[in-house]
């Protein structure tokens, strides 16, 4: 075997590795607020579970059980910001701890302040970017249940960034559940275009060769955690693409299946890569505290909708989508 044949196969067998650990931590993310077995997690990977534990660590960095930890904690912060209504044994429970008093303690030593506190001191931030007018906004109400497809709210803004202004438009509806290819990224992402055309690149050269682009091909980017509450050096984001449910994940891929649910589309045109971060923040701060909704506790993504390289001016439209239910 030539020595570039040996990387070769050393690479190829290092990814499937990363991919065994990719379908590890998709099981935890989607039952986060259940018990967690050694045996359940390892069985998911492929890995047996005498071997997960050093597997686990040396792929992400982190012990499993701190990754679950820290994982319940961050997402409990978010439903504490963002779900003002839930109680703290509420939060407690779906974000898997046993009760609000084990869920205090464990919240304390990795913030070093109690739940309530930390919820009191983020509420203020929040109340004073939320209490922007929207002048332009309008309002369409149907009598839909949750699975029903069709929207259920429109709003349609203007916000300003500097002397230009940025069109939002924003719809509630059903999203089917779908299936897609990703390739993972942990670590700092926010404006580094470099980083997401590299993926994307690298998504694009596996699925071309089997014929999976189409016109009906959505390319998205998934985020799992909120870039205020978790390090940025362990932030998550799966740059994806849909794909049949029966394709095969292999060539360094990974596959796993995105839930339906409810989700706020808000459309924007983004002209260069820090107008991302204003997009969301305009989601967050003008549509959602006067929306009459409320985050649910599933992953946020991007859609893109074209190909800025087709368009005159290199426009990017994408469809920031937020999981929602009702205040």
């Amino acid at each position: 075997m030539t020595p570039e044949s040996q990387y070769a196969n050393r690479k190829f067998l290092r990814q499937e590795y990363i991919n065994r650990i990719n379908r590890a931590i998709d099981l935890i993310e989607k039952n986060i607020g259940d018990k967690l077995t050694l045996e359940k997690i390892s069985e998911a990977s492929g890995f047996s579970a005498f071997h997960f534990h050093r597997i686990f660590k040396g792929i992400t960095g982190e012990t499993l059980n701190t990754y679950i930890k820290r994982l319940r904690i961050e997402k409990a912060a978010m439903m504490l910001v963002y779900n003002p209504r839930h109680t703290l044994t509420y939060i407690a429970v779906k974000c898997g701890f046993s009760g609000s008093a084990a869920f205090s303690r464990a919240f304390r030593e990795h913030y070093g302040i109690s739940p309530s506190g930390y919820r009191n001191s983020c509420s203020r931030d929040i109340g004073k970017i939320g209490k922007t007018e929207s002048k332009n906004s309008k309002t369409e109400s149907k009598n839909s249940k949750e699975d029903s497809a069709s929207t259920v709210y429109i709003y349609h803004n203007t916000i300003y960034n500097g002397r230009r202004r940025i069109k939002m438009d924003v719809q509630v509806k059903q999203i089917p559940e779908m299936h897609v290819a990703y390739v993972r990224n942990i670590g700092p992402y926010e404006g580094d275009d470099q980083l997401f055309g590299e993926l994307f690149a690298k998504l694009g050269r596996w699925a071309g060769p089997r014929g999976l682009i189409n016109q009906d091909t959505l390319f998205m980017s998934v985020y799992y955690d909120d870039p205020r509450i978790t390090d940025k050096e362990k932030l998550r984001v799966d740059v994806c693409m849909t794909v049949p449910e029966e394709t095969k994940a292999e060539g360094g891929i990974s596959k796993q299946k995105l839930d339906e649910g409810i989700y706020a589309l808000a459309r924007f045109e983004i002209r260069k890569p820090s107008e991302y971060g204003e997009a969301w923040e305009a989601v967050y701060r003008d549509w959602l505290p006067e929306s009459g909704y409320q985050p649910d506790n599933k992953p946020t993504y991007e859609i893109y909708r074209n190909n800025p390289k087709e368009h005159p001016e290199g426009v990017q439209v994408v469809d920031i989508c937020v999981p929602v239910k009702p205040l």
